[in-house]
């Protein structure tokens, strides 16, 4: 295998810590580190600049080395897609690091093809059902949250008492609304925005 033939894919989200990780296992499987592509964003899909750079210098010449199958992406229907440009399209070998299984390289017969689309099509499918699950349980927690009276979001600002007398001052030119904002003790900001719905009632 030529050297200049091996590329590596790694995915973190701005919230994973686990950069390092990918890169030491991609670079053990004989990676060169200039060859190793990343993005910094969610799996969701695959408009990603630098995969999509990855994917323009992919050929039946090369080897894509990716440290587990969620790190290509986690979208059923899309990373099926993509596999499948990879594979069938670029003619490229992909070695999911993770699992040996999906290692385009050892069963090049028909028999290989099928297991590794079919381990690939369970895996990813699993994935999103994960997700799916994950998100319905946030949002019954959500729902139920709500229903014992829990508030989401900034509390809101409570104006003071005299805050219609101080209204009607600075209405009538009395006040600047610096001078308004400061005794309602309120940003000058807050203080329009409590005008505007003050307004919205009366009118």
């Amino acid at each position: 295998m030529k050297e200049q033939n091996i590329f590596g894919y790694m995915r973190v989200s701005t919230r994973e810590q686990n950069e390092e990780r990918q890169r030491l296992a991609l670079l053990e499987m004989g990676v060169p580190k200039e060859r190793i592509y990343m993005d910094k964003q969610s799996g969701k899909d695959f408009d990603r600049p630098q995969y999509r750079r990855l994917l323009r210098n992919l050929n039946k010449n090369s080897v894509l080395f990716v440290k587990s199958i969620d790190r290509l992406g986690r979208n059923y229907t899309d990373l099926n897609e993509q596999w499948r440009i990879i594979t069938k399209e670029k003619e490229t070998d992909i070695v999911v690091i993770d699992m040996p299984i999906l290692d385009t390289r050892r069963e090049k017969n028909l028999l290989g093809t099928f297991i590794s689309d079919i381990v690939l099509a369970l895996l990813s499918y699993v994935a999103e059902n994960e997700r799916a699950n994950i998100r319905q349980r946030q949002a019954e927690g959500i729902a139920a949250a709500k229903a014992r009276g829990v508030k989401f979001g900034r509390p809101e600002i409570i104006v003071p008492d005299n805050f219609y007398e101080i209204y009607k001052k600075w209405k009538r030119k009395e006040i600047s609304v610096k001078e308004a904002a400061k005794a309602c003790n309120l940003a000058k900001s807050t203080f329009f925005d409590k005008v505007r719905k003050l307004e919205k009632c009366d009118n």
